[in-house]
């Protein structure tokens, strides 16, 4: 399953409008409510019922690369389903304020159609490209990290030079401000380190986050390179600041 990457957040510009963002989060947030994985209805049981509750709803939602390379018709729905669909409360949360943090302003700038393309064309493919890779793995993948990276990767492209909040490890955590391009691809070459650490048991799908990445800096750039000048984004006030 894809989790939460807890690296770092972005100031977002107050006032940005953001209807696909926000409508976004929203669905994520009602899908995971009503489903096994919150643990809030109770016709989902408990313990063990709890637990087999939530494997089947993965494996009916989420991608099963075996099964999604099969052939089978319904399987070919799965990347787009299991973008709405997260593990567990901190999986969620994670998404949603990266998403929240980076989408407004990518929206805001790329407009509602290429945004909502963008986001669930690159989604799709990351989901794809991570079960390709992955052809033979019985193993369910949810989660919007594919599709939230592509956000990343279009973020980095129309404001390289916006000021991003960030939480290093090296330096005992306290919060510095980096710009985008310093940040970011250092968010991606972590991905693309634990990459290649992955092993086949559960865990992050970092190569769906690599994978969207690349293509939403790619659809950026393709859209929007060479055709406009992109101003940098203005530096948010201490209030509108967030971090995961």
């Amino acid at each position: 399953m894809i989790r939460n990457w807890g690296a770092s957040a972005a100031g977002a510009i107050r006032g940005t409008s953001a209807p696909v963002t926000h409508t976004l989060i929203v669905l994520c947030c009602l899908v995971f409510l009503i489903g096994p994985a919150s643990g809030l209805h109770p016709a989902h049981g408990t313990g063990e019922e709890l637990l087999d509750a939530q494997r089947a709803y993965f494996r009916r939602w989420g991608v099963i690369p075996a099964d999604l390379f099969e052939g089978s018709p319904g399987a070919v729905l799965t990347p787009a389903t299991a973008l709405f669909v997260h593990g567990s409360w901190v999986h969620l949360l994670g998404n949603m304020l990266f998403l929240h943090v980076f989408g407004a302003m990518a929206e805001a700038r790329m407009g509602r159609v290429r945004f909502t393309l963008c986001y669930a064309g690159c989604g799709y493919l990351a989901l794809l490209g991570y079960a390709a890779a992955n052809a033979d793995s019985e193993r369910s993948l949810v989660g919007a990290s594919g599709a939230i990276s592509a956000v990343l990767g279009a973020f980095l492209f129309l404001f390289p030079r916006a000021r991003v909040t960030s939480l290093l490890p090296f330096l005992f955590f306290l919060p510095v401000r980096l710009p985008a391009w310093v940040v970011l691809p250092f968010w991606a070459a972590l991905q693309w380190a634990a990459a290649g650490r992955a092993g086949a048991g559960p865990g992050v799908a970092y190569l769906a986050h690599l994978i969207g990445f690349g293509l939403g800096f790619g659809y950026a750039w393709g859209r929007f390179g060479g055709a406009t000048t992109v101003r940098t984004a203005p530096a948010p006030a201490p209030e509108g600041e967030n971090q995961p």
